[in-house]
C-alpha cells in the first residue's frame, strides 16, 4: 500500500473510531457484526481494532470490511 494510501486510512480511522465487522475471512475472526474501536493503523495500512469480544485482530484493508458507527445509538 503506497503511504498516501495509508495516510488517507488514518484520516478515515483515527484511534477511537467505532466500527462495525461486515466480512473476514479468517478462522479466528469475531463474528459478524461485532463491534470495536480502532486502536491505529499500521505502516502497511492494517486497521488495528480493540473487539469488544477481547479480540485483537487486524482489518486487512481490501481484504476485509467494516463500517464506521456514525452515532452511539449505533454501539
Amino acid at each position: 500500500m503506497k503511504k498516501v494510501d495509508v495516510e488517507k486510512l488514518r484520516k478515515e480511522y483515527p484511534a477511537g473510531t467505532r466500527v462495525e465487522l461486515l466480512k473476514m475471512d479468517d478462522i479466528q475472526a469475531p463474528p459478524i457484526g461485532t463491534l470495536g474501536t480502532v486502536k491505529h493503523v499500521d505502516d502497511i495500512g492494517t486497521i488495528h481494532v480493540s473487539w469488544d469480544t477481547g479480540s485483537g485482530l487486524g482489518v486487512v484493508f481490501g481484504e476485509d470490511i467494516v463500517r464506521i458507527l456514525k452515532s452511539k445509538k449505533e454501539y
